[in-house]
């Protein structure tokens, strides 16, 4: 029997993109990255672990803030090269910035715009 995250195609850093849309609403809350053992993690844990290419290292989300993603299901998509967490998005904040989303601004006439009000002052989420 194949181990599953040889299934996988991971680039040559051994990452794969991974996805976090919220179960309920379909809305794509965020992106990052993953390795072998954040993925691995990810499914024992039942929560989002992923890898931090700044900081080099696992990142837990919600470690600091508590914001967890338990995860509902996992997807792969047809090249093997993606992955979408659904997901339970706790406390309603994706984003470090004090949003739902990491995706909170919109293009319109040629700019970007912030589309999405801040839910929590990231200095009240962040010591």
């Amino acid at each position: 029997m194949s181990d599953w995250l040889d299934e996988i195609k991971w680039d040559a850093d051994g990452l794969v993109p991974a996805i976090a849309q919220d179960a309920e609403s379909g809305r794509v809350l965020m992106f990052a990255w993953m390795n072998r053992e954040s993925l691995r993690l990810s499914a024992e844990e039942g929560r989002a672990v992923y890898w931090s290419r700044s900081r080099a290292k696992l990142w837990r989300k919600g470690e600091e803030s508590g914001h967890v993603q338990r995860i509902k299901h996992m997807r792969l998509d047809c090249d093997a090269d993606v992955i979408l967490l659904s997901i339970e998005q706790v406390g309603g904040i994706a984003c470090h910035t004090g949003r739902e989303s990491c995706f909170y601004r919109r293009f319109e006439d040629g700019r970007w715009v912030e589309a999405d009000a801040v839910l929590k002052n990231p200095d009240e989420i962040y010591s």
